[in-house]
C-alpha cells in the first residue's frame, strides 16, 4: 500500500512540460520581488528582460521553443530559487484540485504525477500543500488565477 504524501503524489522530472505554452506564468508582486533579488536587478530591468503584460497581468515572456525563457532543457528553470508562485505550485492549480477530469488530464500531460492517485488525495494533499507553502492566491487582478481556490 503507498503511503501517500505531497512527495509520492508528485515528483518532478524536470522534462519541461509545465513550462511550455504561452502566457500562462503569472508574476505577482511577491514574484516580482523575488525575482528582483534573485537577478539583482531593479523591478522595470526584470519586466523590460523577462515579461510582458497580458489581460491586465505581468507574465514571464516564452522563448522561441515557447517555453518559458528561464527554462534550459537538460538544466531546468534557471530561476528555480526565485520562481514564482505558479511555478511553485505545479501541479496543485485549482482545477487539477476540484476537478478529477482536470487531474486525469494533467496526469497525462505530467510524468511526475502518480497516476495511480486517487483525486480525493490529491487533493486534500495539495490544498495542504499550497496553505504550507503560502502559495494561495487572493488578487484576481495581478496573481495567477490557478492558485485562487474557491
Amino acid at each position: 500500500m503507498v503511503v501517500w504524501n505531497t512527495e509520492t503524489v508528485f515528483a518532478c522530472r524536470m522534462c519541461g512540460r509545465c513550462c511550455e505554452g504561452r502566457g500562462g506564468i503569472v508574476v505577482g508582486p511577491a514574484d516580482l520581488a523575488r525575482l528582483c533579488a534573485f537577478l539583482n536587478l531593479a523591478a522595470d530591468e526584470v519586466i523590460a528582460r523577462y515579461g510582458e503584460r497580458s489581460n491586465g497581468k505581468l507574465k514571464i515572456r516564452s522563448g522561441e521553443d515557447d517555453r518559458c525563457i528561464f527554462f534550459r532543457q537538460g538544466q531546468g528553470c534557471g530561476v528555480h530559487e526565485a520562481k514564482p508562485a505558479i511555478c511553485r505550485a505545479w501541479p496543485f492549480f485549482r482545477g487539477n484540485l476540484e476537478d478529477p477530469a482536470s487531474l486525469a488530464l494533467a496526469k497525462k500531460f505530467c510524468p511526475g504525477i502518480a497516476p495511480e492517485v486517487e483525486h480525493a488525495v490529491f487533493s486534500r494533499l495539495g490544498r495542504g500543500y499550497l496553505r504550507a507553502h503560502g502559495l494561495i492566491a487572493n488578487d484576481p487582478s495581478c496573481e495567477a488565477n490557478a492558485l485562487i481556490l474557491k
